[in-house]
């Protein structure tokens, strides 16, 4: 019997099953029929966030920003690289933390950008502030591999 992984679809939220062995191939959405990896950062909300942290066999990580933070600015392109380097092995989040002081209360977010890397739904690791790609490249592999 094959290793699957429950992955949820960025378009439509939906739960799909995927063989380990085939996750590097992408896939489709069986409810929406989009795809379910697009290589650029998911933006959620509280209640997507938690559907993406307790249904995705992925590991996420999750960026915490405000659009007038300057460090958040520099390191948007940088997160949005690393989408296109990790996926589909994890799936990158961003959440506005100005429209989700909930969310960011919750889990302590005390300063932006604030990097979260998740895996079922258990947090492993929290960074703060900006990087370069290879720093953040470096530190996600440290902490999933």
């Amino acid at each position: 019997m094959t290793n699957s992984l429950h992955v949820v679809c960025p378009q439509c939220d939906g739960i799909n099953r995927i063989p380990q062995s085939r996750l590097g191939a992408g896939g489709k959405c069986g409810v929406c029929h989009q795809p379910l990896f697009s290589g650029k950062p998911l933006e959620l909300d509280q209640a997507r966030f938690q559907r993406h942290l307790i249904k995705n066999d992925i590991p996420l990580l999750v960026d915490f920003w405000a659009s007038w933070c300057g460090p958040c600015k520099i390191m948007a392109p940088v997160f949005a690289e690393a989408a296109g380097q990790l996926e589909p092995n994890l799936r990158l989040v961003k959440i506005n933390s100005e429209q989700e002081q909930v969310l960011s209360g919750q889990l302590g977010i005390r300063s932006i950008p604030t990097l979260i890397l998740f895996k079922n739904g258990t947090e492993l690791a929290r960074l703060s502030g900006s990087m370069d790609l290879q720093n953040l490249l470096g530190w996600v592999r440290q902490h999933i591999e």
